[in-house]
């Protein structure tokens, strides 16, 4: 990656951030990040890593074409790695706008401009140059659960698996992806594509299941489970995740697309007893009960899928990519972080994480 410049939407998310954290510790790569910074986006999370001489900052929204243009023009990226998106299923339902706005209209303009800068590129900076777009498994719908089914071998998401979403979030990933495979197809983009599993990890941000319970838990707030929890997700440890795409974007078949997962089926229920055991363990509760008495089963949220799973074959035998991170060394991992870091998700509360969003972490 020696002399590669990324330009990385959304990298001060929590996947992206991971991406950027990872590029600048541990690579000779620059990255210039662009980041709208809505209520999700924290540059917090990059306060390790911003004074580097290798790491750019912009405010901007991919939905302005303009601003991208200038951005592309003056740092000339190698690879872009697409992450910026609102991506709460919950929030796309109360209100879809900005799932439609910046999934789908940003995208767009994030494609225009991608274009416009690479069918100016000439000779290998052209031939090297990538766009990866970074999906998830929502935009496939739902499997058959094992409740539901008298088969010991259920079916698991693969890359040609017909696409059904459920929900206006993951629709409008879905409409992303689609854009992004025919800037392909008809002006011959070299585009990848990952449909990647439930991600989990540092500064996660708390509106998400494993956040939400432990901070929950360790204020002796109540847990809400949705319906009887039964509902089953795959989950993939972000570090795994930065990975498989720094793999990806290098490696991957242009026009193709990969699916990331973690090899680790789990019903929302278990998640949550797995993290009140191991909070009981090595923080055991002060209010006279344990963590999980605190869940409480509330009404199940409109077209909630009953059950994700990501067949990951074809990024291991293509890319020998595969995760490293078991769901319990993961999950321990994530649980020891999140109680180390306690005050970043006060900060998070209080909103006093944003008195330095707009702080110049480079020369844009």
């Amino acid at each position: 990656m020696k002399n590669t410049t990324f330009l990385i939407t959304g990298g001060c998310g929590f996947i992206g951030s991971a991406l950027v954290r990872y590029l600048i510790k541990e690579t000779d790569a620059k990255v210039v990040n662009v980041d709208k910074l809505t209520y999700a986006g924290n540059i917090e999370t990059l306060s390790d890593v911003s004074q580097s001489s290798r790491y750019k900052f912009a405010n901007i929204d991919i939905c302005d074409f303009v601003a991208l243009k200038s951005l592309f023009d003056k740092y000339e990226p190698d690879v872009v790695i697409h992450l910026a998106a609102e991506s709460h299923v919950d929030k796309s339902i109360e209100g879809p706008d900005e799932f439609i706005n910046t999934n789908i209209i940003g995208t767009y303009r994030l494609l225009e401009s991608t274009r416009y800068f690479w069918s100016k590129l000439s000779g290998d900076k052209k031939e090297k140059f990538r766009f990866l777009h970074v999906s998830t498994d929502e935009v496939y719908g739902d499997l058959p659960h094992p409740d539901n089914s008298s088969s010991d071998s259920l079916p698991k998401f693969e890359e040609s698996t017909a696409y059904s979403p459920s929900s206006p979030y993951s629709a409008s990933k879905a409409s992303s992806d689609h854009l992004v495979m025919s800037w392909f197809k008809t002006y011959g983009l070299p585009v990848l594509i990952t449909n990647c599993s439930n991600n989990y990890g540092p500064f996660q941000f708390p509106e998400k299941l494993i956040p939400q319970t432990m901070l929950r838990a360790l204020r002796g707030l109540e847990i809400p489970i949705y319906g009887n929890g039964r509902q089953i997700r795959d989950w993939l440890h972000v570090e795994d995740h930065v990975r498989a795409l720094l793999l990806v974007a290098e490696q991957g078949s242009v026009g193709s697309s990969y699916n990331v997962g973690g090899d680790n089926e789990k019903t929302n229920i278990e998640v949550v007893h797995k993290i009140c055991e191991i909070l009981q363990e090595i923080n055991p509760s002060p209010h006279g009960f344990g963590y999980k008495d605190l869940i409480a089963h509330v009404k199940d949220r409109p077209g909630h899928d009953m059950r994700y799973s990501i067949n990951a074959e074809k990024i291991d035998n293509e890319l020998g990519w595969k995760p490293q991170e078991t769901f319990e060394s993961g999950l321990r991992k994530t649980v020891y972080w999140f109680i180390s870091n306690i005050d970043y998700y006060s900060r998070i509360e209080d909103g006093s994480y944003k008195e330095n969003n707009h702080s110049n972490f480079g020369d844009i």
